[in-house]
């Protein structure tokens, strides 16, 4: 699968943004707001707060802070799952990957 970015997070994470997973996070039925957003899910990814799903513990929701956000939303969350893939010749490997991500309000 092409991927558009790989970025490291702030626990030293690789973690990557395929074409297909963007095309997905900005179609019309998802998120398209998020479409002029590219580097905003990147820096979430490099410098944001992580936090562990708490129904799947192979998932992780990234969140940051940025001040000119539409309606009213104050975060980024960019969701990444971590997984073991096996490749052909019976390698196994790390893979963390962007499933997804979204504008939320937070309260302070």
């Amino acid at each position: 699968m092409p991927k558009l970015w790989t970025q490291r997070d702030r626990f030293g994470n690789e973690i990557y943004l395929s074409d297909e997973r963007w095309a997905h996070i900005i179609a019309p039925d998802n998120h398209p707001e998020l479409e002029g957003c590219f580097d905003y899910v990147r820096q979430t990814i490099h410098l944001g707060h992580r936090r562990q799903d708490q129904y799947d513990p192979n998932s992780y929701q990234y969140y940051r802070t940025f001040p000119d956000l539409p309606d009213y939303n104050t975060h980024i969350v960019v969701c990444v799952r971590f997984r073991l893939a096996a490749e052909p010749d019976g390698t196994v490997r790390d893979e963390k990957f962007v499933t997804t991500a979204y504008f939320q309000f937070f309260r302070r």
